[in-house]
């Protein structure tokens, strides 16, 4: 008796895809597929772990190194972790809608083992299969693969089951057969050519973001005259931008109004924590949210109402690191202010009484600009490197900074 052999059978993880180009296909994967199909870049650069690997891993390890960058002691590495329990936090509902991953780009390094006809006529979606061993890379995304390997080796540790990992789906564009050359040139445009968000900008943006929440309820609380109608003051408060342009409607930014909310909270130290996220449990201490809210919203408040029409004319009152500084100057007439420099509410009324808010040199060189010399001013030294400055000169009018922003 002879067997005779099978027909020959394609084998291999198989995905439903649809084209948008004749080298490149998108779709979602399982967390298990994905795991399955791409080893752990973290695991790839270590270099115990990579002499006892196979040579299948030890080849997609070579092939990785040419088109990616280093986890190792980057910034990228250690951002690892806080991705992964975003993921988590995502999963487990705690985000609710307010949250998502981009798509991961991998790339297929060689031929596909094969690909489908249409699978239902006109709709474009295909299967594809690729056979175990096939070198697929992430070139952009590779910090939340990373991440996905962390959630799927330990899910308990994320407050996480397997079960609930099993519901996921992650969705990715799949480039195929592409020279390593082309695979780098994607990882550079992805990298390179978009336009980065600032930080501070990108945190204006945050809704989880206390401050942030803090700064929409101080603009909806103020109500201005514009034009001989009562508006609030968030109509003039620009989200978008990191800075307003001569001709928007708006006359300062989000990522502004937010400054002046933080130094306000926390004085001095929140001059670092302009780009941070704020959370409650990180408020002063003895403090809650309420408490912070209540306070900081109605004093913040009258202070754009009684200065609005300098807002209004776009004076250096509305540059980031004046707002931090007067910022810092509010914070002094909190309750939890530090007793020995406490400030009440008409004291400080009083310092801002007789400040010069025009955007000239004779006031603000030196202090929150600098001046170039056709006499120029320009504001962009930014909070952290002008916003103390600011405050030394609002809240000590004697020193030579505090006469200079009063014209004397």
């Amino acid at each position: 008796m002879q067997i005779t052999l099978p027909t020959t059978v394609v084998e291999g993880i198989q995905l439903t895809v649809m084209p948008f180009r004749t080298d490149a296909v998108i779709g979602t994967m399982s967390v298990a597929t994905l795991v399955q199909l791409v080893p752990s870049p973290r695991r790839e650069e270590d270099t115990k772990t990579l002499k006892a690997a196979s040579g299948a891993v030890r080849r997609h390890a070579e092939l990785r190194s040419l088109v990616q960058r280093a986890l190792k002691s980057t910034q990228k590495g250690k951002n690892v972790g806080s991705y992964a329990e975003y993921i988590a936090d995502g999963v487990k509902g705690e985000l609710g809608a307010g949250w998502s991953t981009p798509p991961i780009t991998f790339w297929h390094a060689g031929p596909l083992a094969a690909l489908s006809d249409e699978l239902l006529p006109g709709t474009g979606l295909r299967t594809l299969t690729i056979t175990p061993g096939t070198c697929v890379v992430a070139i952009d995304g590779e910090t939340q693969t990373t991440a996905w390997h962390e959630l799927y080796d330990d899910p308990g540790h994320y407050g996480l089951t397997y079960a609930e990992l099993a519901t996921i789906r992650v969705p990715f564009e799949l480039y195929v057969d592409l020279s390593v050359a082309d695979a780098r040139q994607i990882f550079y445009d992805r990298n390179v050519q978009g336009v980065i968000v600032a930080k501070n900008l990108a945190m204006s943006m945050d809704q989880r973001d206390f401050a942030t929440r803090l700064a929409h309820r101080l603009a909806e609380s103020v109500k201005v005259e514009v034009d001989d109608k009562v508006v609030p003051f968030t109509k003039l408060v620009n989200a978008s931008k990191r800075q307003v342009g001569k001709t928007d409607p708006e006359v300062i930014t989000l990522s502004a109004l937010r400054a002046l909310v933080i130094t306000a909270i926390y004085g001095r130290t929140g001059l670092s924590r302009s780009a941070e996220t704020v959370h409650e449990d990180e408020l002063p201490a003895g403090t809650g949210a309420a408490q912070v809210e209540g306070s900081v919203v109605p004093s913040l408040a009258r202070l754009i109402s009684d200065h609005f029409p300098h807002f209004a004319s776009r004076s250096a009152i509305t540059a980031p690191a004046v707002l931090a500084g007067l910022g810092i100057a509010v914070h002094h007439t909190t309750p939890w202010a530090d007793p020995m420099n406490a400030l009440g509410v008409e004291d400080l009324h009083r310092l801002l009484a007789d400040i010069r808010w025009d955007r000239e040199p004779r006031y603000w060189h030196g202090v929150a600009a600098k001046a170039s010399a056709t006499g120029r001013l320009n504001f962009s030294g930014g909070v952290k490197d002008s916003g103390g400055r600011v405050a030394d000169a609002i809240l000590y009018p004697a020193t030579e900074t505090g006469r200079r922003i009063r014209g004397e």
